[in-house]
């Protein structure tokens, strides 16, 4: 049976307790050898499932060589590689340097993972490790485990680094949504803060759930500014049977896959609200046409460059910060030029506590620059989804797949495409929508004009425009409304800040007269 989130986050914990009592590493430093072994227990998990299949299928094990597991997008592990070796090892074998020799085995079998596994473990004490290896071995774990476990650690030792919110892994859910409106079948994707690689492990997984080779469909392709999440990205991919060009570079000045007009899709979670930009490096770059915002925030320029990304029939489907449906001055301006263009498609407010570090709401954003040359060219689809939801606990938010899919057929049926049916969102779109055909639905769904945008002062913000359904109360978290209204005062202290770097400007220049 496939371990729970909670159950998942409480046996790392356990684990990360054990390290901690063993060991002098700062917090941070936890992940990098809990990491390697939930990679080797993945990868052997999936190892022994293929050998299982091969067996099924009537072929004896000693005649499947390597070609064949990777012919099935698995790892090969040689025998001393295998996490149920290394579990079976006497306590008083050297399980450091048996760990290390592992991963060394996995790399050379694997050459997309040199370089990238953790080889440290020696400087652990031996019962650490054997109480490691023994909370892991009753792990199953199903869908983007390095995420989880990437979220997991950010969690619970960020705040202890002196970090804070602005960038957090996307959960799941939210990674699947987007997916499924975005649609990448085939082509090139790109995520330029790919994190640990969950956008990637998602995209393979709609391509393959369609019935079609991941590996043949789709090319990855991303960036990443910490090197260390950049092997994580690497081992994610590497035992879901995927590889990509995963680069380390700091998206804001530097350019590795010379992204301009190249991708068919585009999807990230990029940090929120982010400044200190040095925008002179960047006032000439190709991936910012539209302008550089003299606001002291990226979330413009993350967009841009989501935008500028796509080819002439590309999709972008992204997280960002609420603040930016509405923000005003020469981040305004960016969104009229955007809007105008006709390659703002789809619109969906998030709620609250839906991400594990922070309870603030978000707005997913998408671009289809195809369809500006289509009958839908002057038109955006908004949804709120804040009403949406599965408890999980008391503090955590997700959507079901039926969600899921009932929100991605909204989008579907808005486009005039083909409502899906599998996981039970067919049925939501049918008591919603029983004809299967698109209309306006207060309290969830608007497709407006460009003209309604603009006399909305150009806000992509879905409450301007789907409204409250008849009946339905507009209850207001208080917590939640507390976030929006602090980040609201950002933005606005931020608007200051420009006018008065405007207005001085225009002084100095007066008396310089």
């Amino acid at each position: 049976m496939a371990t729970d989130l909670s159950e998942l986050e409480s046996r790392l914990w356990s684990a990360a307790d054990q390290l901690w009592a063993g060991t002098g590493l700062k917090p941070s430093e936890f992940s990098t050898p809990v990491l390697g072994l939930i990679f080797l227990r993945y990868a052997d998990q999936r190892f022994h499932d293929a050998g299982e299949r091969f067996k099924k299928d009537g072929l004896p094990l000693d005649e499947v060589d390597k070609t064949d597991y990777q012919a099935e997008g698995v790892l090969y592990l040689k025998p001393e590689a295998r996490f149920s070796y290394l579990l079976g090892l006497a306590e008083g074998a050297d399980l450091g340097k048996a760990i290390n020799t592992a991963m060394v085995e996995v790399e050379a079998e694997n050459p997309d993972l040199k370089g990238v596994l953790p080889r440290s473990f020696n400087k652990l004490d031996n019962k650490v490790l054997v109480e490691l290896l023994r909370l892991l071995a009753p792990l199953k774990i199903d869908g983007d485990a390095f995420g989880k476990v990437y979220e997991y650690f950010l969690g619970k030792f960020a705040l202890k680094e002196g970090q804070k919110g602005g960038v957090f892994y996307t959960p799941e859910s939210i990674v699947k949504l987007i997916v499924e409106i975005i649609e990448p079948y085939h082509g090139r994707v790109f995520d330029p803060a790919c994190g640990s690689g969950g956008m990637f492990v998602q995209s393979a997984g709609f391509v393959q759930r369609h019935h079609k080779s991941a590996s043949d469909e789709i090319a990855i392709y991303g960036t990443e500014k910490a090197s260390d999440t950049v092997k994580l990205a690497k081992m994610n991919l590497a035992v879901h049977g995927l590889s990509g060009d995963i680069r380390e570079s700091n998206t804001y000045y530097e350019d590795p896959h010379k992204a301009p007009g190249r991708f068919d899709f585009v999807m990230a979670n990029p940090p929120f609200n982010v400044s200190g930009v040095d925008k002179e490096r960047i006032s000439d770059d190709k991936r910012f046409p539209l302008g550089i915002p003299s606001a002291d925030n990226a979330n413009y320029l993350w967009i841009q460059l989501f935008h500028s990304s796509l080819n002439e029939t590309g999709r972008a489907g992204f997280v960002m910060a609420n603040s930016a449906a509405d923000a005003r001055g020469s981040e305004m301006e960016v969104r009229k030029k955007l809007i105008q263009s006709g390659a703002v498609d789809v619109i969906v407010s998030i709620g609250s506590n839906f991400f594990y570090t922070v309870t603030l709401p978000c707005t997913l954003w998408f671009f289809d620059k195809g369809k500006a040359q289509g009958p839908r060219r002057d038109q955006v689809l908004f949804v709120d989804a804040r009403h949406i939801f599965r408890q999980v606990t008391r503090a955590i938010r997700d959507f079901t797949p039926a969600q899921i899919e009932f929100l991605a057929n909204i989008v579907r049926v808005y486009r005039g495409e083909q409502p899906e049916a599998e996981v039970g969102g067919h049925e939501l779109l049918k008591q919603q929508f029983p004809e299967e055909r698109y209309w306006d639905t207060p309290g969830l769904c608007k497709v407006a004009t460009i003209a309604e945008i603009e006399a909305q002062g150009w806000s992509l913000n879905p409450g301007r425009y789907v409204g409250v359904a008849p009946g339905q109360q507009d209850d207001v978290d208080f917590a939640e409304r507390l976030e929006e209204l602090n980040e609201e005062l950002e933005v606005l202290n931020s608007e200051a800040r420009e006018l008065e770097l405007t207005i001085a400007t225009h002084v100095a220049g007066i008396l310089a007269l």
